[in-house]
């Protein structure tokens, strides 16, 4: 399996602008910069995009799990928040924090966070970053 993704730039880092493509389309020229990236303008960033797919990873890899125990979720709420720090002068994903809210039928929370654990150290996601990962997962009613 191979996903493709590209990147364009134009002009300096700080003054510069970008855009980014997939090649399902779902992001055609979405602008990106330096403002959008360390000011909070509107636009997207890599890290952001990075948050997405770990939120999304995971969400997934838990409703694969979920069946595979014989649990089908009624729905999961993920949402990643990830932590980006100066580590020897450099910016550096520190940390992505994970939480999640899950209406399973007929599991106890014992066994939710169990699931949910495996979930989060086998996503692909996970394992892919070299940052802390934490997870605070409930179920809900």
């Amino acid at each position: 399996m191979i996903r493709k993704a590209k990147a364009v730039w134009r002009g300096t880092g700080r003054d510069g602008t970008g855009d980014l493509s997939t090649d399902s389309q779902i992001l055609s020229r979405t602008p990106y910069s330096y403002k959008t990236r360390f000011e909070n303008e509107k636009g997207t960033n890599p890290e952001e995009l990075i948050a997405a797919a770990h939120a999304g990873c995971f969400t997934m890899a838990l409703s694969f799990m979920l069946n595979g125990a014989g649990f089908t979720a009624d729905a999961i709420d993920t949402e990643a928040n990830l932590t980006m720090d100066q580590v020897n002068n450099a910016w550096t994903v520190t940390g992505v924090h994970l939480t999640t809210r899950a209406r399973v039928p007929k599991i106890d929370a014992a066994k939710f966070a169990e699931i949910a654990s495996s979930a989060k150290a086998s996503c692909p996601i996970s394992r892919l970053l070299n940052a802390t990962i934490t997870l605070d997962a409930a179920l809900v009613s």
